[in-house]
């Protein structure tokens, strides 16, 4: 028998909700991060699109850096500039010159995406914890935090990559809000996030995942900017973001915070007979 088999599931309700902050409480479209990443990759000598720079949201800062800087148009770029491929060093350098450079947007990017406070309203009157966790190291959200609190947006626990071994795909930053928040079991807690990094993030921790579609970084655009599409077209960049939201495994998916409450009523029924977030999705 597997000592590590839980023989009684959890059948309570859901207890937290662990939040990203960019693209999902805070920054519609996630704009800030991806204009840092193409201006420090240009000051560089490195032509890196803003396409390029999004499709790794949700990493950690450095490996963010590092995963540009493996692209091979970066490296083909990189090669004809300075004769080689970018290795440790290269990448150092250039998180040295992003860390001060996001900390000098984020705090202007820190407005709470519409209806992120009326739904932590709601989930704090469902009896949830709010919990939060970010790419952005604890210097970047330093300065982001107090601004957003400001403005109305203040979770119980904010854990960062630079608090944890490793930061998404990979869980810990979502046990240390379990911690922080004093909750358990894992499944008694769900991750809502913008990125797919976010749902993989959720689900190696063994909670619920929730992933947002129109206000995060996959569609990358402002209110405005959305408003101007078609309605055809807005549709159809959202079943894209939705397709590979679903293949990374999501169990929900909704266009912002503002429609999770009634999805955080339907996991509680589903845990009530006994539904749990790992198999059986």
């Amino acid at each position: 028998m597997n000592p590590y088999t839980c023989t009684t599931p959890y059948t309570g309700p859901l207890q937290a909700a662990v939040l990203d902050w960019a693209g999902t409480a805070v920054d519609f479209g996630c704009q800030g991060p991806a204009a840092v990443f193409t201006d420090v990759f240009e000051t560089h000598g490195i032509q890196v699109t803003v396409t390029e720079a999004r499709q790794f949201m949700g990493l950690s800062k450095r490996d963010h850096v590092a995963a540009i800087c493996a692209l091979p148009a970066v490296v083909d770029q990189w090669r004809r500039r300075w004769g080689q491929i970018p290795g440790a060093e290269d990448i150092d350098r250039i998180y040295a010159d992003l860390e001060p450079a996001m900390i000098d947007t984020v705090v202007h990017h820190a407005e709470p995406i519409p209806g992120v406070l009326e739904a932590i309203a709601d989930f704090r009157a469902l009896g949830l914890k709010i919990g939060s966790c970010t790419g952005y190291t604890r210097s970047m959200i330093e300065a982001l935090a107090p601004v957003a609190r400001g403005k109305g947006y203040a979770p119980d626990a904010v854990v960062c990559a630079s608090d944890v071994p490793a930061g998404r795909p990979a869980p810990f930053m979502c046990y240390l809000n379990a911690v922080a928040l004093q909750v358990y079991p894992m499944e008694a807690m769900v991750k809502i996030g913008d990125t797919v990094a976010d749902i993989e993030e959720g689900l190696n921790a063994g909670m619920w995942t929730i992933g947002l579609t129109l206000c995060g970084n996959e569609i990358g655009l402002s209110p405005k900017e959305i408003a101007t599409l078609p309605i055809e077209e807005l549709g159809l960049r959202e079943g894209r973001v939705a397709t590979r939201f679903r293949a990374a495994g999501v169990h929900y998916i909704a266009q912002s915070l503002r429609d999770c409450p009634p999805l955080i009523e339907a996991i509680n029924r589903r845990m009530a007979c006994g539904g749990r977030p790992l198999g059986g999705r």
